[in-house]
């Protein structure tokens, strides 16, 4: 029988070296959803959005071939419940689409501009994590609860489209999960193949591909090599290495609040390295070892007062909006877009949203000064 304490090592381990890749891959393929929508917004390039696309048909694919083959289940994850915080999501996902675009990048750009030595980002990232915290259990909490999360659906089944497809068609699980993946992807694929200069840019191809199969893996590690049968200690299914206890593939929002828990609190013995913690240091050391090998490594600050209010207001709403949302433009707009869960479609609305409006205002604003 596996030792938890052991597997939940391996489970971490196993993180940091995926997320040591993911961090070298967003850095060299420019993977950023806020960057993506800005230059449709701004320049009418979907490259980047084309790339974000492709990521999210991979992971979909690679998740759900896993839950096919029965090695994974995704709907044991948070973003399996059947109880749907559909204004949470929406609104969650429309503040952290604004916050992300004040703040130069979402909680995953962030980490990687912070290794490359943006000091900028260590202060979102901070902003980011303490207020993620105060809204997981802290003073924010309340608000959270019984202004957003009182406004839900509770479905009788999981919200997983794969689950309501086959309850609604007598479908086998199997064959609704795979026919669900099959169609979505495919549907995003033929978008995505469309553009011939899309087709011609090896580097968006492989950073998408890339960044859903890092997704996908990550999966197998929480969902799989994590997974216990039977707890020694409990004598119940455990999923270890994870601070939900459930199986989980990268996000950032709640595990940069549990990174800072850890740091406050590392002799507490209750606490230890989780897959999301050390995701969130692979990744900006993935970007540091990118940034020295590219010999593009310099230090950036502010610079000015209204620089760092604003970087701090972004980090503060993607704090909040992130927990609200259950999630990042990682841990839902690809991660949970992987499991095909209404929640995160719902997500993705309100992050693209909040996103949008947020450069528009800030392009309407710009030329208002000029004027």
């Amino acid at each position: 029988m596996d030792n938890p304490q052991h597997l939940a090592t391996i489970v971490a381990s196993a993180a940091f070296v995926l997320a040591l890749a993911l961090g070298w891959v967003a850095s060299h393929s420019h993977f950023c959803t806020m960057g993506a929508l800005s230059d449709v917004v701004t320049m009418g390039d979907r490259g980047r959005l084309r790339m974000m696309l492709l990521a999210i048909a991979v992971a979909m694919m690679a998740t759900n071939l896993m839950v096919g083959l029965g090695w994974i289940d995704v709907s044991k994850s948070l973003y399996g419940a059947d109880r749907l915080l559909w204004a949470s999501h929406l609104v969650g996902g429309m503040l952290f689409g604004v916050g992300m675009t004040i703040a130069s990048g979402c909680g995953a750009r962030n980490l990687v501009r912070l290794g490359g030595g943006n000091l900028k980002s260590l202060v979102v990232l901070m902003c980011l994590g303490l207020v993620a915290y105060m809204t997981l259990r802290g003073v924010l909490a309340p608000v959270r609860v019984h202004a957003l999360e009182v406004w839900s659906l509770d479905l009788d089944r999981s919200q997983l489209l794969p689950r309501i497809l086959a309850d609604a068609s007598g479908l086998s699980s199997i064959h609704a999960t795979l026919l669900c993946a099959t169609v979505i992807a495919a549907g995003i694929l033929v978008y995505v193949a469309k553009d011939s200069e899309f087709r011609r840019s090896p580097q968006y191809i492989a950073g998408g591909v890339l960044v859903g199969v890092l997704v996908a893996l990550g999966w197998y590690v929480t969902g799989h090599i994590g997974y216990l049968a039977e707890d020694p200690n409990t004598l119940e299914e455990a999923f270890v290495g994870t601070n939900t206890r459930r199986p989980e593939s990268f996000t950032f929002v709640g595990p940069i609040a549990y990174g800072l828990e850890l740091a406050l609190l590392w002799t507490d013995a209750s606490l230890r390295v989780t897959f999301g913690i050390a995701g969130v240091v692979g990744v900006a050391t993935g970007a540091l070892v990118y940034a020295i090998f590219k010999r593009q490594f310099r230090w950036e600050g502010f610079t000015s007062a209204s620089d760092l209010r604003q970087h701090l207001l972004g980090g503060a709403l993607m704090g909040f909006g992130g927990v609200c949302a259950m999630g990042c433009t990682i841990g839902q707009g690809i991660t949970g877009l992987s499991t095909l869960a209404l929640g995160s479609f719902i997500t993705w609305i309100g992050l693209a949203t909040g996103c949008v409006m947020t450069i528009k205002w800030m392009m309407w604003r710009l030329e208002a000064q000029a004027a």
